[in-house]
């Protein structure tokens, strides 16, 4: 794997900046938030993403001298700038005038103009409206040497219920089906409760408050279709863009594991993969699974592209208006909070937003620059510090993280799995489940790619795929492919059950997994929460020995080739299988029926990588909160070390190196305090 090429040679650096409003403010601002931006180490300013009806304020009536004086200033004092298309915020005037542009909710009434992002993915005037203004900016500013990157409209989401969008979804069903309402029909199962549908016309969107929620096939379809509207969506908006300046990289911000959009379908269509991290960083101290959940998402999004580095497009320095409780940021948190995501694989540390607002939905929301606050507020203070953090290792822009373990989290099994009314009610836990698996990972310094379940698996030596509970074709063939092959699978309860209409398998629960994990499972039993049940372990060639504590989800299984690794005890069913491993061709599969505590998950895992020979980032143990990461270069590997916790550490050097951020010759021991972060160079 040799390291990506910055995203841009005008500025191949980290981007240090973010979300820019100077529409709000007099000019008189404009010169201030030079100067500030320069103190801050400020490179890069997005600019025009809700800025619509200052761009045109009348159809076909364009007023850009404010933007032409901000593209102008930010070039003259070096800087550049991610220009926005406008589409998450129409202006008023368009809603009045074309109202069926305006998103219809789940009661299938028509929103009134306010708000963002509502509008309807299905509209025709719409599509054409936001294609006219992206076609405007691209042939005014394509050509401006301050333009870096486009971006592209604002955190897609949502579901639009109107007509057109049934009418749209009605036909992306009928080239799913060929035309055939029967094959529809037989892969939905319509014959239940008497759902058989004669007409297309009959179809309606599923879910709240009054349409369908039975065909449960129908609702996992309505989930994918809105993925590709939204795509659709996307790339009409960008095509202008593309053709006017194709040499600019376009992006769209994305949020997280929001489950609203498949991540996976939109990735092909940017040039770099974004997102806008806003976790709740309000327990003191810090809830250490709450820095992993961070770094599990920032391995979502270097995957997204094979491994490129992303962009941190949003996040904030102090706190977010829509938490619960606006609990600010100690020091040295955001610091952490930065470097974290490039040590992870961002190229960028960057914030919505620069200037606090003094109106409006957001005007409580952390900013760097707050109001009537300068360069002496701690805010500031500490966003200059990462500024000038990233000015320190630049040379590792474009690196690349090598891993060999992949967890797979799929947006369509979560669709399923939410949609199932079974075997619990409320939230199965799906996210938390791949969480529970990273942490232990995590914890130890490997490295983790977050792929979905049609990846190519062939590079990792181990892949952790908890309840896969819906299989599309071919999954479960390279699955096999990848343990004939020598890899090592992990795959757990709910896994199996569902084709990908939702449809159980005709030979049952496991499906085409049967024969690769060698097992079958008859029935789950869905416990209550105070309900545990024993998972006892007598010694075995991983080294597992102990009992274990299940809960929440216990199958029942019957091994056909497997071993059998530990057992229940203490419930009906002791004495039969808990945990199994099978081998087939090269490699192993392990298949864990229960939903263990963590004390398991992390003895089976760290007995894997000790048998899988899979190297830690670090040649040392970490202790408890200490995190660490490697990303490569052609000058070298870096090993990013951070403390995740209010306690300070001294940690065992093997040998001599260089900590980059001070560029000093260190040997013997690392202290890092509080929040503490080290970035070192393994080849002094």
């Amino acid at each position: 794997m040799k390291p990506f090429l910055p995203i841009s040679s005008k500025l191949p650096v980290f981007w240090h900046g973010g979300d820019y409003n100077p529409e709000q403010w007099p000019k008189e601002f404009l010169v201030e938030d030079m100067r500030l931006m320069d103190l801050a180490g400020i490179n890069v300013a997005t600019v025009g993403v809700f800025d619509w009806v200052s761009m045109e304020p009348e159809e076909g009536f364009y007023t850009f001298e404010w933007l032409d004086e901000v593209m102008d200033t930010l070039h003259k004092h070096g800087k550049f700038a991610i220009l926005a298309t406008p589409s998450a915020a129409p202006p008023a005037w368009l809603s009045r005038k074309y109202p069926s542009t305006l998103r219809v909710g789940p009661d299938r009434v028509q929103q009134l103009h306010g708000n963002r992002v509502n509008y309807d993915w299905s509209s025709p005037i719409y599509r054409e409206k936001t294609r006219e203004i992206a076609t405007v900016l691209a042939e005014r500013y394509g050509n401006h040497p301050a333009l870096l990157m486009w971006h592209v409209s604002n955190e897609y989401g949502g579901m639009s219920y109107s007509e057109a969008s049934r009418q749209a979804f009605i036909q992306w069903l009928k080239n799913k089906f060929n035309d055939s309402l029967d094959a529809l029909n037989a892969a939905y199962w319509t014959k239940f409760w008497g759902h058989t549908y004669t007409d297309w016309d009959q179809i309606q969107i599923p879910g709240p408050p009054y349409s369908e929620t039975a065909v449960q096939g129908l609702t996992l379809d309505w989930n994918r279709f809105t993925t590709d509207e939204i795509v659709s969506f996307y790339m009409n908006e960008s095509e202008p863009l593309r053709r006017i300046t194709p040499n600019v990289p376009i992006t769209t911000n994305l949020m997280g594991f929001y489950g609203g959009l498949n991540a996976w379908k939109m990735a092909p269509h940017v040039d770099v993969v974004a997102w806008d991290s806003y976790p709740q960083f309000s327990q003191e101290p810090m809830n250490e699974r709450s820095w992993a959940k961070v770094a599990m998402v920032h391995d979502l999004y270097r995957s997204l592209k094979g491994g490129k580095p992303f962009l941190l497009m949003e996040c904030t320095p102090s706190s977010s208006n829509w938490y619960p409780y606006m609990n600010l940021k100690t020091p040295g948190m955001h610091r952490l909070e930065g470097l974290q995501a490039v040590a992870h694989g961002s190229d960028s540390v960057m914030y919505f937003q620069w200037r606090q607002c003094r109106g409006g939905q957001e005007k409580f929301h952390g900013a760097v620059v707050g109001i009537n606050q300068g360069e002496h507020s701690r805010i500031f203070q500490e966003v200059a510090t990462v500024g000038t953090d990233l000015r320190y290792i630049e040379e590792i822009v474009g690196g690349f993280t090598k891993a060999d373990v992949a967890i797979i989290y799929d947006w369509e099994v979560a669709w399923a799995i939410d949609g199932a009314c079974g075997p619990v009610q409320k939230s199965k836990g799906y996210f938390d489940t791949c969480l529970d698996h990273y942490m232990p990972l995590w914890q130890a310094g490997i490295s983790v790619d977050i792929v979905n379940a049609d990846a190519d698996l062939s590079g990792y030596k181990l892949v952790i795929a908890p309840m896969l509970y819906m299989l599309r074709p071919g999954v479960a063939e390279r699955l096999s492919a990848f343990v004939e092959g020598g890899g090592t699978l992990v795959g757990t309860y709910f896994s199996g059950y569902v084709d990908e209409n939702d449809l159980i398998f005709q030979n049952g629960f496991l499906g085409p997994l049967r024969d690769l994990f060698g097992i079958t499972v008859e029935e789950i039993d869905a416990r209550y929460p105070q309900q545990t049940v024993d998972v006892v372990i007598d010694y075995n060639e991983l080294g597992l020995d102990g009992i274990f504590q299940a809960n929440t989800f216990c199958e029942r299984i019957h091994t056909t080739t497997a071993e059998v690794l530990a057992e229940y005890a203490g419930v009906w069913y002791s004495s039969e299988p808990a945990i199994t491993l099978n081998r087939v061709g090269n490699g192993q599969a392990i298949y864990v029926a229960s939903r263990n505590d963590a004390a398991f998950t992390s003895s089976l895992l760290h007995r894997l990588v000790i048998q899988l020979d899979i190297e830690s980032a670090t040649p040392f143990n970490l202790p408890e909160g200490v995190s660490a990461t490697k990303r490569t270069t052609e000058k070298g590997e870096f090993l990013f070390i951070l403390n995740t916790t209010v306690e300070t550490h001294w940690l065992p050097l093997p040998g001599t190196y260089r900590e980059v951020l001070n560029n000093q010759v260190i040997s013997e021991s690392l202290e890092l305090g509080p929040y503490g972060v080290a970035v070192l160079s393994v080849d002094v």
